[in-house]
């Protein structure tokens, strides 16, 4: 009867404090230790799976580490507990504790392959960009519309982040996470990246999008995203991959704009370029 008591105490204790788990993490800044929910609907089928997995992962410690306390606390020698030594090979237990993570593991990969074949889909998209790292930046062409530009670390982190430049670190704002030119994309569409190198090997990361693919010299990765359309926006990342001493200063920002706003700046910078050409010389021809 105690036992009973005990452990309907213990449930609600659990249970209420449970409750209360989200709200005081939220108000702790407990909740910036997970992984963001993003704002495609990619980032948020893989915020699910990630917590789907965590659940699993917190049942199972619970089951396992509460059956060993429990034995640890009732079979203890001190309450005449005697040891098995007789203890003999049991089909049943080793068929139950084989075909329990086996049941586990296919209701989590089902998930998971859905997820992978879905956003690994990129067919259908309204805007193409080729995106080509080099050390240390990023290149975007925007396929289709001859806009063309080079994105590099901001001229603020730049200076801040020099030796003995006397720049507080501090006082930059979105310091190592800002650049000259962000990469601009229209919420609501499909925009589809076309991920290459022209030297080593980088990684294209921007979490809230849910999009991390390899730059690879010689070889073209596919990843694509579609920002809901109620959530415009400026969103980092960074590379990701090793790539040498200035790793840690190519940043990625990604300015997500209205389809109207998008098509306006997407003329502005075609016109501006076009007349760049117009008025650029050309090169001397030189008899040799």
């Amino acid at each position: 009867m105690k036992r009973a008591r005990l452990g309907r105490l213990l449930g609600t204790s659990v249970l209420g404090l449970a409750g209360r788990l989200p709200l005081a993490w939220g108000a702790s800044g407990w909740d910036e230790l997970n992984m963001p929910r993003g704002v495609t609907g990619a980032s948020r089928h893989i915020f699910a799976l990630h917590m789907m997995a965590l659940w699993v992962c917190v049942g199972i410690a619970a089951v396992v580490f509460g059956v060993m306390i429990w034995s640890m606390i009732f079979h203890r020698k001190s309450r005449g507990a005697v040891p098995d030594v007789t203890l003999t090979h049991s089909t049943k237990v080793e068929v139950v504790w084989t075909a329990v993570p086996v049941l586990i593991l296919i209701g989590m990969a089902i998930p998971s392959a859905r997820l992978l074949l879905k956003i690994n889909n990129n067919t259908d998209a309204q805007v193409n960009i080729r995106v080509t790292g080099f050390q240390w930046g990023w290149r975007y062409q925007y396929v289709g519309s001859g806009v063309s530009f080079i994105s590099k670390l901001s001229e603020s982190s730049n200076a801040a982040r020099q030796l003995n430049s006397g720049i507080s670190p501090t006082s930059v704002p979105h310091y190592l996470l800002s650049v000259d030119h962000p990469m601009v994309v229209p919420v609501g569409e499909k925009v589809r990246l076309l991920i290459t190198s022209v030297d080593v090997i980088h990684s294209w990361w921007v979490p809230d999008l849910g999009v991390k693919r390899d730059a690879i010299p010689g070889y073209i990765n596919e990843a694509s995203f579609t920002i809901a359309p109620n959530r415009p926006g400026i969103y980092r990342g960074q590379c990701t991959e090793l790539c040498g001493r200035g790793h840690a200063y190519m940043p990625i920002v990604v300015h997500a704009v209205t389809p109207a706003a998008f098509q306006a700046w997407l003329k502005q910078h075609s016109g501006a370029q076009d007349a760049a050409a117009t008025h650029t010389p050309a090169p001397a021809v030189t008899s040799s």
